[in-house]
C-alpha cells in the first residue's frame, strides 16, 4: 500500500557535516547564528547528571516567567524549538485539521502539520491554525505587533490559533514579539539557539494558555531538556538584555554585506534579522558547490522554493570579507 509520507525538511548549519567529509574547517554562512552573543560563565554541577531532571522544570520555568512576565502554568519547554512545533502540531491538530503556512517560509511548520494528519488550505480564514515565522525565515523580513495582534483577531474571528515563531527576535526587535500577551488563540514560540550562538544546546521554549500547556507537556517526552541545557538557559536568560549590542553590531554587518552583494551584481532583500536573502537571477546551485569547494557554506533556497536565490548568515567583518572574496571569485 502507497503511503504519502512527507520528507525530511532542509535545514542550513551543516557546518559539522562538512568538517567531517572534507577535514577541512568550514565558514558557514547557511546556520542564521549571533555572530556577537553575550560572553559569560556557565557551569552544570556533575551532581546533575546523575540524576533525572525535573520533569516540570520548576526553576526553569520560573526564571524564564520573570524575564517574560508570564505564569510559570504558561510555559512549556522543549529539546529545541522543532521539538515543540512538533508537539503543538500534534496537540492541536491531530485529526480532521488544516493549516495555513505563507509562502516562502520554515519547513518545520507543514511538516509537523502533516505529521499531524492535518491539511494545507490557501487562506487563515479557512484554517484552524496559522503559523507565522517573525522575523520570517528565509526573507527576514519583520511585522509589527500591530499586525500580529489584527492576525490573531482574524484568527479569533472563527476560534483558529496563531502560532508565532519567534526563534529570531531576539536578534531583530524584541519590542515586537508577542510573548507578553495572553490568549488562548495564541502560541508564542522562542529560543535559546540562535541568539546565544549554542545550536549544540537544544532549547525551545513556549507561551500559551495554561490548559494547551499542560496538553504540550504531557505530550512532549519526558526529561526532553537535559541538564547541561537548562543549566545553560539559566544563566542566559540573566544575559537577555546584552543581546541589544549584537543587534547593533549585525545591523552594521548588514548593511555593509548588502552594499557589496549589491555591488557583485546580485540583489539583497531587505531583512531586520542577522539573516540575508539574495536573488541571484540564475539557479544557485553551481554558486554553492563552488564556494563549498572552497570551504564556504551558503544556504540554497532551492528547498524554499526558491531555485535562484542564497540566504547568507551576517557575520563579523572579518568572515564577512572573506565571504565578499569568495563570492567574487566564483562568480568570475
Amino acid at each position: 500500500m502507497a503511503v504519502d509520507f512527507p520528507k525530511r525538511v532542509i535545514h542550513g548549519g551543516t557546518g559539522k557535516r562538512q568538517l567531517e567529509k572534507t577535514q577541512k574547517t568550514v565558514l558557514d554562512f547557511s546556520a542564521s547564528i549571533n555572530p556577537y552573543p553575550p560572553r559569560f560563565s556557565w557551569h552544570c554541577d556533575p551532581a546533575f547528571i546523575s540524576s533525572y531532571p525535573d520533569d516540570s522544570y520548576i526553576e526553569l520555568k520560573g526564571q524564564i516567567g520573570k524575564i517574560f512576565h508570564r505564569k510559570p502554568e504558561e510555559i512549556c519547554v522543549g529539546n529545541g524549538s522543532i521539538e515543540l512545533i512538533r508537539v503543538f502540531c500534534s496537540v492541536v491538530l491531530g485529526g480532521n485539521k488544516h493549516f495555513f503556512c505563507e509562502s516562502p517560509t520554515f519547513g518545520e511548520y507543514a511538516l509537523s502539520a502533516r505529521l499531524a494528519g492535518a491539511s494545507a488550505v490557501d487562506h487563515p480564514l479557512q484554517s484552524d491554525v496559522s503559523f507565522i515565522c517573525n522575523p520570517n525565515n528565509p526573507t527576514g523580513i519583520l511585522l509589527d505587533k500591530k499586525n500580529l495582534v489584527q492576525k490573531l483577531s482574524e484568527m479569533k474571528s472563527h476560534d483558529g490559533m496563531l502560532f508565532c515563531d519567534e526563534a529570531f527576535i531576539g536578534l531583530s526587535d524584541p519590542k515586537e514579539s508577542m510573548a507578553g500577551i495572553s490568549d488562548p488563540n495564541l502560541f508564542v514560540l522562542q529560543s535559546l539557539t540562535k541568539s546565544f550562538s549554542v545550536p549544540g544546546i537544544r532549547f525551545g521554549f513556549g507561551f500559551g494558555s495554561p490548559d494547551l500547556i499542560e496538553k504540550i507537556e504531557i505530550t512532549r517526552p519526558p526529561w526532553s531538556v537535559n541538564a547541561y541545557a537548562e543549566a545553560f538557559a539559566m544563566v542566559a536568560l540573566l544575559h537577555m538584555d546584552e543581546l541589544m549590542a549584537a543587534r547593533e553590531l549585525i545591523r552594521t554587518e548588514r548593511e555593509w554585506l548588502n552594499a557589496e552583494i549589491t555591488a557583485l551584481g546580485l540583489q539583497p532583500y531587505p531583512s531586520a534579522v542577522n539573516y540575508i536573502l539574495v536573488e541571484c537571477n540564475r539557479p544557485v546551485s553551481p554558486l554553492c558547490d563552488g564556494l563549498a569547494e572552497d570551504s564556504v557554506l551558503i544556504r540554497n533556497c532551492t528547498s524554499f522554493g526558491l531555485p535562484t536565490c542564497i540566504r547568507i548568515a551576517v557575520r563579523t567583518h572579518e568572515e564577512n570579507i572573506l565571504l565578499i572574496e569568495a563570492l567574487t571569485k566564483c562568480m568570475r
